[in-house]
């Protein structure tokens, strides 16, 4: 631990400083002091951090601002991301930014710590440009390691609910270097017309011009920082937290079904451990569906062996009396028909029925009703002798037609 004391009060972010010029190798040295100062000014019980931290890189123009939203939809999220650019917006550090340099590890951890703290990202949130440096990358294993020491310090107590088992998940859009090149002077014309459009009409509002948008050179030395420093950093974390490598260079369209097919639920992730343990053996819906197909067909052929007789009678059902029904609801895709077919009472029509209808491209849901029909009373008790008529209620569903007007 460092052997640097809590401060008195709560020192505040220096993020309005120039970055120190100090020669630091352990990370601890920056993050002990800050993660002190944070306990001492709220209190350990108050560092109350996102459920999820998403960790949203990429290289400059691959669509991090474009597809965040997607992201955040995909996963449920309806905060605001986190952006680093915009906490360190300051003259001095945006003078440092123009340049195609980075902040320093201290400043952008100070002020990220203290964002991360407010009530509306306990659920989770897009961290857009953090770590980009090798030290970050150990100060944020530091911070995972805090806050699962929280979760399990406050797990079976009052507050457990406020420390939750921490998920940390990675996603990198790249593109190459010749795409980044091109996204951020493209960016950098859009800009220009747009701002240029909003001072002669004095309607809308300025966007930010980025100077390494309109400089080929500062550009392509903005795509090489982030191949040097946050590529590295970011791929160092593979092993530790879930992580997504997406390509970002085609369409938004093929961008978002790269981002789906990624960001498919991890219940061992972000599960408490009693409760993935709890549920753990039943199956997911997507193993379910591997084999469906296949299944599906031995199931048929296994009728055509071994219950013929069975399985012709339950196809002429639906030939003879079902299908005529559908038709008639074809535009509205939804049916429901009710059976008393003697067929229906051996144990595997039912099943027979369901998978002809499946194997034809239709939903279908079997209901049986037992309905009493009295039949006769007993006079001398006046009781009353009744028979069950079963009813097997079918509820067929298909996509319809639409129809068209005009």
């Amino acid at each position: 631990m460092s052997e640097t004391p809590k401060p008195s009060a709560p020192a505040q972010p220096a993020a309005h400083a120039p970055a120190p010029n100090l020669e630091i190798k352990d990370a601890r040295i920056i993050f002990e002091p800050i993660w002190d100062d944070l306990e001492s000014h709220f209190g350990r019980e108050h560092l109350r951090f996102p459920k999820e931290i998403i960790l949203l890189g990429g290289a400059p123009g691959a669509g991090k601002g474009t597809n965040t939203a997607f992201i955040a939809k995909t996963r449920g999220l309806t905060c605001s991301p986190i952006v680093m650019s915009s906490l360190l917006d300051t003259p001095e550090m945006k003078r440092v930014k123009d340049a195609g340099n980075m902040i320093g590890d201290r400043e952008v951890l100070a002020v990220l710590l203290r964002q991360l703290l407010k009530p509306e990202y306990r659920d989770g949130v897009i961290l857009d440009g953090f770590p980009r440096t090798e030290m970050q990358v150990e100060c944020l294993k530091m911070l995972y390691e805090k806050m699962t020491q929280l979760w399990r310090e406050f797990y079976g107590t009052p507050l457990a609910m406020h420390f939750r088992q921490p998920v940390v998940q990675i996603i990198v859009l790249f593109v190459d270097e010749k795409e980044s090149v091109g996204r951020q002077l493209k960016r950098g014309r859009e800009i220009k017309a747009h701002n240029d459009e909003v001072r002669r009409t004095g309607q809308g509002t300025l966007q930010e011009e980025r100077v390494t948008d309109f400089d080929e050179n500062l550009a392509r030395r903005r795509y090489r920082v982030f191949k040097e420093q946050t590529w590295d950093a970011l791929l160092s974390l593979k092993d530790i937290f879930h992580y997504h490598l997406i390509n970002a260079q085609g369409t938004f369209a093929e961008v978002e079904q790269n981002i789906v097919e990624e960001l498919e639920y991890q219940s061992s992730l972000e599960l408490d451990p009693r409760t993935y343990d709890r549920l753990r053996m039943l199956p997911l819906a997507s193993e379910i569906v591997v084999h469906a197909r296949q299944e599906l067909v031995k199931r048929l052929d296994s009728y055509e062996l071994n219950y013929p007789e069975l399985f012709q009678r339950v196809v002429t059902l639906i030939e003879k009396r079902m299908m005529p029904i559908i038709t008639r609801h074809a535009l509205s895709g939804h049916s429901n028909i009710n059976s008393e077919d003697p067929a229906l009472h051996e144990p595997e029509a039912l099943a027979m029925l369901i998978d002809i209808f499946s194997e034809r491209g239709y939903h279908a849901v079997v209901d049986v009703h037992r309905i009493e029909i009295p039949e006769s009373v007993d006079l001398t008790t006046g009781k009353i002798t009744c028979r069950v008529k079963k009813v097997y209620r079918t509820i067929i569903r298909f996509k319809g037609s639409e129809i068209r007007r005009g």
